[in-house]
């Protein structure tokens, strides 16, 4: 059994198991799951469940946020879903178009991120290693070193070839053959069909459309170029429509044949209505969305930048950033540069500047040990075990890590930041604002900014936040109130977790013990009121005057008797003393219909109180302590 596999086994379960999981991905901490239904997921099992941070619903995706071990919990649940994992059609058409729209990006783009992010961080060395090639006259590095050369070759090569990258993610995504996928991207890299050389071989413009020129026809349709090179846009929609016609396809050609016949009605129909029709309107939309963003970029960039700064963090949680992350890409692939995500590179700087100062105030010794590796993957770009496991809870410092990556946002905006190239994450997302000539300017804002949001992050929280949560373990003991629950029954005690059914053994409906009851009455332990009353008469609720919510459960599968051998003496709603009689039931005629009468008493909102203390005698009376509470 590998390492991660009982917690992927856990989780499979929890999310509803396999038939219930049509898609499932991960980025850099979560798990991002395309559910059936997510009305059958077991969330607060997820949320306790040791190695989760926790989990989120967006975008249409049910996200279980893992940490940085994620790609080998991944690698586990592979295996279990089987080709549950596959139905990646069905899994684009769930949610509104919104989340759809959120579901196709992120499946698109996320595979090749971290790759993409390596051939980012090997350009922006190589600008890095040109600049100094320029400063210091022994250092002989430029353009002419073959040096530059080859690992300008090895970081370009994927923006240059994007097109068969997308073709084939995006191919997984739309449920259309990869190989199909490849061939279209790999079409609209061939340097024949590209704007400039269809105006070499054919010269003049024999027809414009909006303004854009066509060179020639295709079977009597103006062509108009396109520099499909490095583009994202086109091959994404030029895919999505290919998978339809091989849907139709695929009905009307016989099996026998399919495996060639249905690729060559695919690329013969797509490449040529995608060259003529989708390739020129997304152009052009592509070309409005530049001018609309230039807009608002002249309108007020510090305004701008401040927004996106401040939000950005949010946008990640909900997964809402991937509604700009090709917009970078396709500002870098098309015009070498981009302002669009400049402003967010403060802010995972930020939030681990609000963790260090956390780190010097946090009274729980815990909390100050989970901040270290917090501390550390946080200035790799890493930000969710700092957000979820320590900065969000106490809501303070998570606003004060906005508010120093706003500012740090604004900066960049103002100063007219810019990143050429998707880089790294954290420390190693500064060489993407190296220029392709080595100018260090707008890496040198991006410093400065940071280091202010850092700044102003660390002070906000240091001077400003106080661990109210927890004061000295002393003190707490001293102020801490509690409550006695005394025994609902006459019987000998036994630990919850020997339980025979596993969900009170495991304690998935909270702490407790069990009593094996040598009178048949159950008596109320405190005072309260009875909150529910099962219809089979085998289970009773009660809500202690304090709040504490109790389970008491007479026997382990007792339902299916549906009320034989049981009497209940009180009603739902109904106000009940200490020592008044619930439920009376026939011990000796249950246990000879071959029914266990252990007897669970669960609180059911454990994780409200600090701790349960049982008592540590062996047989009890209904005047005996059973339980004790501090809240």
């Amino acid at each position: 059994m590998g390492k991660y596999q009982g917690l992927a086994e856990k989780i499979v379960s929890s999310v509803g198991g396999k038939k219930n999981i049509q898609h499932v991905t991960h980025c850099m901490t979560r798990l991002r799951f395309t559910l059936k239904d997510e009305q059958i997921v077991e969330e607060n099992v997820l949320k306790n469940m040791e190695g989760i941070i926790t989990v989120i619903k967006s975008g249409g995706q049910f996200q279980v946020v893992i940490g940085n071990h994620v790609s080998h919990v991944f690698e586990e649940i592979t295996p279990i879903i089987g080709e549950s994992n596959g139905d990646k059609q069905a899994a684009t058409s769930n949610g509104n178009v919104f989340n759809r729209l959120i579901d196709i990006l992120s499946g698109c783009f996320q595979p090749f991120l971290g790759v993409l992010g390596a051939a980012g961080m090997i350009l922006g060395l190589n600008a890095l290693l040109a600049f100094f090639g320029t400063q210091v006259e022994t250092f002989h590095y430029g353009e002419s070193s073959g040096t530059y050369v080859m690992l300008y070759a090895i970081g370009n090569a994927i923006f240059f070839f994007m097109p068969i990258i997308v073709g084939y993610t995006s191919a997984i995504k739309f449920n259309l053959n990869p190989m199909v996928g490849i061939v279209i991207g790999a079409v609209l890299c061939y340097p024949d069909v590209q704007a400039d050389s269809l105006q070499e071989a054919f010269g003049a413009v024999s027809f414009s459309i909006f303004g854009t020129e066509a060179y020639t026809t295709f079977m009597g349709i103006p062509w108009v170029g396109g520099s499909y090179t490095s583009s994202v846009a086109p091959v994404i929609f030029i895919v999505a429509f290919a998978a339809q016609i091989q849907k139709f396809a695929k009905r009307l050609i016989p099996e026998i044949v399919q495996t060639f016949l249905v690729p060559f009605a695919v690329l013969l129909l797509s490449l040529p209505i995608g060259f003529l029709v989708i390739g020129p309107i997304i152009s052009l939309l592509i070309d409005l969305l530049g001018v609309v963003f230039q807009v608002i970029m002249n309108i007020s960039p510090a305004i701008y930048g401040l927004l996106l700064g401040f939000f950005w963090q949010v946008m990640v949680m909900f997964g809402l950033h991937w509604s700009l992350i090709p917009l970078e890409i396709m500002n870098i692939t098309q015009f070498g540069e981009s302002q669009i995500l400049s402003s967010v590179l403060p802010g995972s700087f930020a939030q681990t500047a609000v963790i260090i100062a956390m780190y010097f105030k946090l009274k729980d010794r815990k909390l100050k040990t989970l901040a270290v590796p917090a501390i550390i993957s946080g200035f790799f770009g890493v930000t969710e075990p700092a957000i979820y496991g320590l900065s969000l809870p106490k809501k303070r410092p998570f606003i004060f890590s906005m508010v120093g990556a706003a500012i740090g946002g604004m900066i960049i905006a103002m100063l007219h930041g810019t990143s050429y190239r998707m880089g790294g994450l954290g420390v190693f997302s500064f060489v993407s604002f190296i220029s392709p000539d080595g100018d260090l300017r707008s890496m040198n804002i991006g410093l400065a900014a940071t280091a202010i949001a850092i700044i102003i992050s660390f002070s906000l929280t240091f001077f400003f936040w106080k661990d109210r949560d927890e004061s000295s373990e002393q003190e707490t003991k001293k102020n801490r109130s509690k409550e006695i629950i005394h025994s609902p029954l006459e019987g000998t005690i036994a630990p919850l977790s020997s339980s025979r059914d596993s969900a009170f053994a495991q304690g998935l409906l909270g702490e407790g013990i069990l009593l094996y009851p040598t009178a048949d009455c159950v008596s109320a332990p405190f005072d309260g009121t009875v909150s529910v009353v099962f219809p089979t008469k085998h289970a009773v609720g009660l809500i202690s005057t304090s709040g504490i919510e109790l389970l008491i459960h007479i026997g382990i599968n007792t339902v299916d008797l549906n009320g034989k051998f049981f009497e209940v003496k009180v009603q739902q709603g109904q106000e009940v003393k200490q020592g008044d009689i619930l439920v009376t039931f026939e011990r000796e005629a249950i246990l000879a219909a071959g029914y266990q009468i252990e007897t669970p008493i669960i609180i059911t909102n454990s994780h409200d109180y600090s701790e349960i203390i049982v008592s540590d005698e062996e047989i009890l009376t209904t005047a005996d302590k059973l339980m004790t509470i501090r809240i």
